[in-house]
């Protein structure tokens, strides 16, 4: 196997555990708060403070590559992210969860923006859409999979073997590490922790303001939804989970239309479609109506799955158009550091407001509409996108 290929893998592997320890978890929510006598804060605290301690570690990661090596930086990481995962399985309260899924960011913030600065480096750039296209599908396959996953352990074992179940996958990654990666491979990382000035390209800002929008809100709403599903709707964890096959479909769908037409039509028309499928999606999941009905969750969910994929799909390939191969590592650690406070900030304020909401019976619904408002945030930003001509003609930023 080539080189460029192990890396790859390597690089995939950590991706899919930090999707899996996100979204697996999420039919879980009811029965866990239950069995630990945690409030909807404290439920929206075990995925936040993941998050956060993802977003602290990340800045770490280009520093301590340079100084350690690659391959002892996504060691070190998944060695923390296993302990902080055993210890997760086995809490004895809300409390001690939420200080294991910290150590769970704090290992696992480093797989990310080092596997994918190796993954896209060792990656011709005539090859780098097809390297997408696999990140993508992982992004795609994992949250679709692992909720119905995660309802099946709940349902029939404990929501603790949903940690049990990543540590085989830890395991692999590292064995992998070990075996494929060189002890010490010279890197071309920025020595700065992070690269603020890359901020002032403008299609990184608006990709980045993007995913806060659209893949952020819809992070704090699927947990709203989670909620609102089971508790007003007596939904089981397994029916819940599966809801996110639709969703799958519409996201399979949208990183089709998104390969097929960015290069032709620009990201412009993709990203409008996407924030306004999202926002429609969230109005109807807050109709009575339509949540009742027997197709109508699933229409709604391939609409989200739709709506947040095509923006996620297409910001992550207008995020780097304009960045020259020497300061990719950097704008790898910054694109990863906005997409954890993405998700942290969303679960954060949705969960917030639906906390001093409840519990009044409109709660859910009204913070649903609410995620509907803020995902519209960012179409003015989108509007003043240049056409696929324009985007043609650009040039990298240089290295400052």
């Amino acid at each position: 196997m080539p080189y460029r290929s192990k890396v790859t893998l390597i690089f995939l592997f950590g991706f899919a555990l930090d999707l899996l320890n996100m979204f697996a978890l999420n039919s879980a929510y009811p029965l866990l708060g239950q069995e630990l006598n945690a409030s909807v804060m404290q439920l929206s605290g075990v995925a936040n403070l993941y998050l956060i301690g993802l977003s602290l570690v990340i800045p770490l990661g280009t520093w301590l590559a340079l100084r350690i090596g690659e391959r002892q930086t996504l060691l070190l990481s998944l060695v923390l992210f296993g302990l902080g995962t055993l210890l997760a399985a086995m809490a004895s309260s809300i409390d001690s969860l939420l200080l294991w899924r910290l150590l769970q960011g704090l290992g696992g913030g480093l797989l990310i923006p080092v596997g994918q600065a190796m993954a896209y480096r060792a990656c011709p750039p005539r090859q780098r859409p097809a390297l997408t296209a696999q990140v993508m599908m992982i992004a795609l396959l994992v949250p679709a999979l692992s909720p119905a996953l995660g309802g099946l352990l709940v349902d029939h074992l404990s929501w603790r073997w949903i940690f049990l179940a990543l540590l085989p996958l830890v395991l692999l990654t590292g064995l992998l590490a070990l075996a494929w990666l060189p002890a010490r491979e010279p890197v071309s990382h920025s020595a700065h922790l992070l690269d603020l000035g890359l901020l002032r390209q403008p299609l990184l800002r608006t990709a980045m303001l993007v995913y806060l929008c659209v893949p952020g809100v819809f992070i704090g709403a699927n947990l709203v939804a989670t909620l609102y599903l089971q508790d007003q709707l007596h939904l089981s964890a397994t029916a819940t989970g599966a809801l996110m096959l639709p969703w799958s479909l519409g996201a399979l769908l949208a990183i089709a239309l998104v390969r097929w037409r960015f290069n032709p039509t620009g990201p412009r028309a993709l990203l409008c479609a996407g924030i306004l499928l999202q926002s429609l999606a969230l109005v109807g999941l807050s109709l009575p109506g339509l949540a009742l009905h027997p197709y109508g969750l699933v229409l709604v969910f391939a609409l989200l799955g739709l709506g947040s994929s095509l923006c996620s799909s297409s910001a992550q390939s207008l995020a780097f158009l304009a960045i020259a191969p020497q300061r990719m590592a950097a704008a790898s650690a910054l694109w990863s550091l906005n997409r954890q406070l993405s998700f942290c900030l969303g679960a954060a304020v949705l969960g917030a407001v639906l906390n001093a909401w409840l519990p009044a019976p409109e709660a859910y619904r009204q913070v649903l509409l609410l995620a509907a408002g803020l995902s519209l945030l960012a179409l003015p930003a989108v509007l003043t996108l240049p056409g696929a001509s324009a985007l043609g003609r650009l040039h990298p930023c240089p290295e400052s």
